[in-house]
């Protein structure tokens, strides 16, 4: 038989068992009903395959993903998510931890039965991928060839983008049960990983809030005022920090798993932004990532618009420099993080929209561009969404070995990174402020860093570098991400206005000095891997009556402080020396004979919980002295926005300084302030002074 003839027979083939499985009549029936145009549906979502054992969304919920009026709470997307799992071997769900108001946030993972059986072995097969060092050309070719990519996609870090977890949802089933080559296809060559809701915490609240202005349409309804328990939109803006639950659950998964993909959904702008930015872009990260954000975008944009989809485009929107948004976490892995904007209409209303003249003026990056007017729907949404994920699944499916030889180049380069792009190593002194260091460290660490300490006195450029100092040495496979945190960053003026965050060098953040070393000869330095992130020993040294806390400009100085409410203590008011020391101005002076007769044992539990060194003294330095105290504090939120003030909650609450949550209303109204409080904080907020004042009507 010719090859053409048996390709051709091969294709009828499968198209035929394609058209032979069962499609659930009133599902499809809902999903074009919902659709408002048919440019806005693909072959690929246009149905809905009908399983036999595997529950569709609507027999779990009651109504199709994407269905009008219609938003689903997290705990039934994760209740159905388990109902999958339990009806199909093609699927399983793990729990990625907690929010911090207690919700769980949860991992789904779909492909062959087969690959999930063996998928601690395809965990191992990317963790040596991850770390080139130990394993050869060959052997990694045959890891690439027995291995198979994780691909990952996220819903709902934004509260009020709607679309993803319900197609996320549709998309589960879908991989689950569609016997179609493309299905097959994916689920074959990946494993997909699913978190179909980020933000918990807002989430629930945004569907409360939907649900209840949907049942009275005649009452005037609050804004989504809290998202997370902290923070709103910015929650989008912790990929270096990791203050928030979501960030740390996200990074301890993504170390887990080492995904070469990591695909974000977001919905602004029309109708679907697939992200490779205009740049500049991070200069951090290598170039291959980069080629790997075009190819995979543009490939995406043309599948879409050879099926007639209207408004799909690349390359604008925003620069690619920032490394502070979530899917950083793959960026700075050697893996690929990526996003898609979708049309989004904050619920699941159907609404008429218009489309800014900008936006749907056509350029070289948007020959395709979007209606300027449109009637937009909830299942708009997820088709696009939904069509453009199978699509990149598909690509990254029929390219495996692609994006698994790719992933190892990277972390290979990076490992020659001192070598062929410098810097050779970061060090990090803990002499001035041993707390800082140690927590910069932790979080390296958490970042999946690798730190050493020097285990003697080194000179190098010039610099003398203690022993016990932290080496970040570039010689590892995530050598960028640590190169990216401790550099200097430069955003050239000339360029295109940022999008977001110019500067960002971590130990500056601190009051750290780090050594930028590009002499190699450091590496071979005798050094010892930090095997668990370093915690200060804090005790009280010495005997006497008065006890001294050098002023080292440590945060954990105010730690100490509030712990210690109740005790009469002092701040010096100049440099002085005692007991063969130096301290400070700023030093805080304890005195027994001021404070009660447990105070040594006040100053050993709290010198040990915080980290701080106390030095017991015969007598009081002769130094002028003030009193310091531990402050009654107000935060003051609005009713406008309590992004801002969020992030000084999430500060006060982690160096765990007691403060009292007011409203602007509260200090408007009470008579008597300076009774109740010594200090009110009011972040920046938006809005006119009289909108604070008297708040939303």
């Amino acid at each position: 038989m010719p090859l053409r003839t048996f390709l051709s027979f091969l294709l009828l083939a499968a198209a035929a068992f394609a058209q032979a499985q069962p499609v659930d009549e009133g599902y499809t029936r809902q999903i074009r009903e919902f659709t408002t145009a048919p440019h806005f549906l693909t072959e690929l979502v246009d149905h809905l395959p009908a399983s036999a054992t595997v529950p569709t969304p609507e027999k779990a919920l009651g109504y199709i993903a994407g269905a009008k009026d219609k938003l689903t709470y997290a705990a039934e997307i994760h209740k159905y998510m388990r109902d999958i799992a339990a009806a199909s071997p093609r699927v399983r769900v793990v729990s990625m931890g907690q929010s911090e108001e207690g919700r769980e946030m949860i991992l789904v993972l779909i492909s062959d039965e087969a690959n999930l059986k063996r998928i601690d072995e395809l965990k191992r097969i990317t963790g040596r991928l991850a770390d080139p060092r130990g394993v050869s050309d060959a052997e990694a070719e045959k890891l690439i060839t027995t291995g198979v990519p994780f691909y990952w996609a996220t819903g709902a870090i934004h509260s009020t983008e709607t679309g993803s977890p319900h197609m996320l949802m549709e998309l589960v089933y879908r991989l689950a049960v569609t016997e179609t080559p493309l299905a097959r296809n994916i689920r074959k060559n990946l494993v997909v990983m699913v978190t179909p809701v980020i933000e918990v915490d807002g989430w629930e609240r945004h569907v409360d809030l939907y649900r209840w202005k949907k049942a009275n349409p005649d009452r005037a309804a609050a804004s989504l005022l809290y998202w997370g328990k902290y923070v709103a939109h910015d929650n989008n803006r912790d990929g270096m920090g990791l203050s928030l639950a979501l960030s740390r659950n996200v990074t301890k998964t993504f170390l887990e798993y080492k995904p070469q993909v990591f695909h974000d959904l977001h919905e602004s702008i029309p109708f679907l932004y697939v992200s490779t930015g205009m740049g500049p872009y991070n200069a951090w990260l290598d170039p291959i990532v980069i080629n790997e954000w075009q190819k995979m975008s543009w490939n995406e944009v043309e599948q879409m618009t050879k099926r007639g989809v209207p408004g799909v485009w690349t390359h604008g929107f925003y620069d690619g420099w920032a490394a502070n948004y979530m899917f950083t976490v793959a960026n700075g892995h050697n893996a690929i993080g990526r996003f898609y904007e979708t049309f989004g209409n904050g619920g699941a209303d159907t609404m008429e929209r218009t489309v800014s003249g900008a936006q749907s003026s056509r350029a070289w990056f948007r020959p395709n561009p979007p209606l300027p007017k449109v009637l937009w729907s909830h299942r708009n949404n997820v088709n696009l969404q939904q069509s453009g994920l199978l699509l990149s699944l598909d690509y990254a499916a029929t390219n495996k070995e692609t994006f698994l030889r790719n992933f190892w180049l990277k972390g290979k380069r990076s490992v020659a990174k001192p070598e062929n792009e410098g810097p050779a190593a970061y060090v990090i002194s803990r002499e001035e402020r041993p707390n800082e260091a140690a927590s910069l460290t932790a979080l390296l660490m958490n970042h999946g860093v690798e730190v050493h300490t020097l285990e003697g006195e080194v000179e190098t450029g010039g610099a003398r570098l203690a022993e016990g100092s932290f080496v970040i040495r570039m010689d590892q496979p995530y050598s960028r991400m640590a190169d990216m945190f401790l550099d200097r960053q430069y955003y050239n003026p000339n360029d295109t206005p940022p999008y977001d965050d110019t500067g960002w060098t971590l130990t500056a953040l601190r009051n750290l000095k780090a050594v930028r070393v590009t002499e190699t000869s450091l590496l071979k330095a005798p050094m010892a891997r930090v095997g668990t992130p370093p915690v200060v020993d804090g005790r009280v040294n010495g005997e006497g009556r008065v006890y001294l806390v050098n002023h080292n400009a440590e945060r954990h100085l105010a730690r100490l402080r509030f712990a210690l409410a109740g005790l009469k203590v002092q701040a010096a008011e100049a440099p002085f020396e005692a007991g063969g020391r130096k301290y400070s101005a700023g030093t805080f002076i304890l005195d027994s004979g001021e404070n009660p007769a447990n105070l040594r044992q006040r100053l050993e539990d709290a010198a040990k919980e915080h980290g701080v060194q106390v030095h017991a003294v015969a007598s009081l330095p002769e130094v002028g002295r003030h009193p310091v105290a531990a402050p009654r504090i107000a935060l003051v939120h609005t009713w406008l926005s309590t992004q801002t003030e969020g992030w000084f909650r999430v500060a006060l609450d982690g160096e765990k300084i007691p403060y009292k949550y007011v409203s602007g209303q509260y200090l408007r109204d009470k008579r008597a302030l300076r009774d109740e409080f010594d200090v009110i904080i009011l972040g920046p907020t938006p809005g006119s002074a009289q909108r604070i004042v008297n708040g939303n009507p």
